[in-house]
């Protein structure tokens, strides 16, 4: 496949990362056979998945999908790539991490970058429940970051893993959430937060005696959140210990299988620094490719194959097919 070439009108990294969240991509997936599931956590948790399967699941390669930090199943790039995996041959199953995709209900815990746990969850029932061999894991972001945890912590475990794909993964979510609250960053900052606050106050309706939003007020950043409530819900000591524990970084040495790291160097907060550690460099397994532009997780072409510009769905498709 050809280099990223940006179009010529978003080669400015914010606008990149904009883009694609205000362009209309009407009638993703089509005509798809589409499925909901419910996958049990053993924490009393479901999550809620979209699962798009072949005529003959058991005989073709699976992708299961991770959105992105207050994203969810229907965000256009979980749309876009199961179009194009489906239609390459693959079972789908577009994952909702917890609490999201309107799903409060059934947790009783927030969702936080630390929990690749549930994705080997739903890998692993995919596989000895369903009889799905090979199975794919992909992640956009902090869906990134898990299912590079998820692989690194299964080193080669299971054998049904058959390889990983993340695009701008935050692997290092100490760094990643030091750049997100920078000023030049402030509508990112303010959209995750405005979001975040949002799902809060839902979950404190749903759980009053767990959840109270009065520190909501004092709350101006992704780090003022993950102090006051994501890190303590999810057992760590503050947000710093969230970050350090949460990070891909640590496992990414052990991961077994066929990885594609794809970033962009002018990513607004995912820095190209992180990505500059022995375990990317020396893991045989791990391709790592970053081009000088594609802001965050935007890869907007100026000419791609069908006329479509979203290089990364195509360059992970091109991955995981040829692999």
């Amino acid at each position: 496949m050809r280099a990223f070439v940006p179009h010529p009108l978003l080669k400015n990294p914010h606008l990149m990362t904009l883009f694609p969240r205000f362009w209309s991509r009407p009638g993703l997936p089509s005509d798809i056979p589409v499925e909901a599931r419910l996958f049990a956590i053993p924490t009393g948790s479901q999550l809620l998945a979209h699962c798009h399967w072949q005529s003959a699941p058991t005989r073709c390669p699976t992708l299961i999908l991770v959105h992105g930090l207050e994203g969810c199943s229907e965000s256009h790039y979980m749309l876009g790539m199961t179009d194009k995996a489906w239609r390459r041959g693959f079972n789908v199953v577009r994952l909702n991490q917890r609490n999201c995709g309107g799903t409060e209900h059934l947790t009783p815990t927030l969702y936080n970058n630390g929990m690749s746990g549930d994705v080997r969850t739903v890998l692993g029932e995919l596989a000895a429940c369903d009889g799905l061999d090979p199975i794919w894991l992909g992640g956009y972001s902090m869906g990134g970051n898990l299912v590079l945890k998820a692989a690194g912590e299964l080193g080669g475990s299971n054998t049904a893993l058959k390889g990983v794909v993340a695009v701008c993964p935050n692997i290092d979510p100490a760094a990643c959430t030091a750049a997100l609250i920078q000023p030049r960053n402030w509508i990112y900052n303010l959209h995750f937060v405005r979001s975040l606050k949002a799902r809060l106050r839902r979950k404190a309706g749903l759980f009053p005696d767990r959840f109270d939003p009065a520190p909501l007020a004092g709350i101006r950043t992704l780090l003022d959140f993950d102090e006051a409530y994501t890190a303590p819900d999810g057992g760590y000591r503050n947000a710093a210990d969230y970050y350090e524990q949460a990070g891909s970084r640590h496992v990414l040495g052990s991961i077994a299988v066929p990885t594609l790291i794809l970033t962009a160097q002018d990513d607004p907060f995912i820095p190209y620094w992180i990505f500059d550690i022995p375990a990317v460099r020396m893991n045989a397994m791990i391709r790592f490719e970053a081009p000088a532009h594609g802001g965050h997780c935007g890869f907007i072409a100026r000419g791609c194959a069908d006329g479509d510009r979203y290089w990364a769905e195509h360059r992970l498709i091109e991955f995981i097919t040829g692999t």
